[in-house]
């Protein structure tokens, strides 16, 4: 599968031709910081509970663990270049941990979201060694498998006395700590911002880290990261248990946030959906993970809003003039939009300049 490796690959080269272009104009002020933006986004996501239904703030939270579900996926994909379709089977992990932790074992749901991630961990980790063998379509039909399996292996009957069985498990919406002035939809918005706040800072930090460049190493050209000396099995194993990490919280906060936790909830179209938003929010791009969570979550609705008997047929359209709109997905059309207003503003200085005596 190399599409995604070369679409991750090639996003950032009109990003940083412009910001080439706009080091060298001093007539063109410079763009605002990365980390400017970061910190805007996050105090208008703080400040959104002051206004928003519970409603509205419910599907956010959803789109939040969708986001850090699919960013989950992308650091596989998009940065490291194993293609997945079984992500929805760490996401019912992460689920089914949270919800007998807490509904068995009383554990504080605090405590279940690192459990949860733990637990993904070493499953993805230990999936991830046999599938060393495997490449491209082989390893996407591995994890097609996984993701099939699970819903089954979820209503085994031995396991129906922890897991639920078809009936699955319902839990209570946690109330705020400490005395919060917070609803538990209020409570559970900051709660799961804080979690994926801290995430996308840990996955940023990894990305622009040595591990990070050596796992875009082996996505660009194994052969020669190894010969510069990578252990492609060790960070291909390892990046395979970060990434069900990051889908196993999101998992454990969606069962949290839904209050219930089903086999079938989990099936393999899940997994589709997060491949979906992985490509529609760019591969590749971290911030793109949170436009893929929004796609995931409110498209699909738009479409049963348009017409309930046709909402796939819509659901398809809608798709197709998005990725034919933003080939390179979210993250690919800001760039591009960026590099096509610098040279607009520079074209602009210049005929400026010469009509000026």
């Amino acid at each position: 599968m190399s599409a995604p490796d070369d679409t991750a690959s090639k996003q950032s080269v009109p990003f940083e031709a412009a910001e080439a272009s706009v080091a060298g104009s001093p007539d063109i002020a410079r763009p605002i910081p990365r980390y400017l933006w970061a910190v805007a986004a996050a105090v208008l996501a703080a400040l959104l509970p002051l206004v928003a239904t519970n409603f509205v703030l419910f599907q956010l939270t959803l789109v939040m663990v969708y986001g850090l579900a699919i960013l989950g996926l992308n650091l596989l994909t998009g940065f490291n270049g194993q293609f997945s379709l079984g992500h929805s089977a760490f996401y019912g992990i992460g689920a089914y941990t949270a919800a007998i932790m807490m509904d068995h074992w009383n554990v504080p749901y605090l405590y279940t979201v690192p459990a949860a991630g733990a637990v993904c961990f070493v499953v993805g980790f230990l999936f991830g060694l046999p599938a060393l063998r495997l490449q491209n379509l082989y390893l996407a039909l591995a994890t097609f498998a996984l993701a099939t399996a699970m819903p089954q292996i979820l209503k085994f009957g031995p396991l129906e006395p922890l897991t639920g069985g078809v009936q699955g498990i319902s839990l209570i919406k946690p109330d705020a700590p400490f005395g919060l002035p917070l609803n538990p939809d209020q409570w559970l918005y900051y709660f799961t911002l804080a979690v994926l706040l801290l995430l996308l800072a840990a996955a940023w930090n990894l990305v622009h880290s040595r591990s990070g460049r050596a796992i875009m190493a082996i996505r660009d050209h194994p052969i020669a990261a190894a010969s510069m000396g990578v252990n492609t099995a060790l960070y291909k194993t390892l990046t395979f248990g970060v990434s069900a990490l990051y889908t196993g919280i999101a998992g454990a906060l969606g069962a949290i946030v839904v209050q219930f936790v089903a086999p079938d909830s989990f099936n393999f179209l899940l997994s589709v959906s997060f491949l979906v938003g992985l490509v529609i929010g760019g591969v590749g791009s971290i911030p793109g993970s949170l436009v893929g969570g929004l796609f995931v979550l409110y498209v699909p609705n738009i479409a049963e809003r348009i017409s309930t008997g046709l909402s796939g047929a819509v659901y398809g359209v809608i798709m197709l003039l998005v990725i034919y709109v933003m080939p390179s997905g979210a993250a690919g059309f800001v760039r591009i939009a960026a590099a096509q207003w610098v040279r607009a503003r520079q074209s602009w200085i210049n005929r400026s300049e010469r009509r000026s005596p």
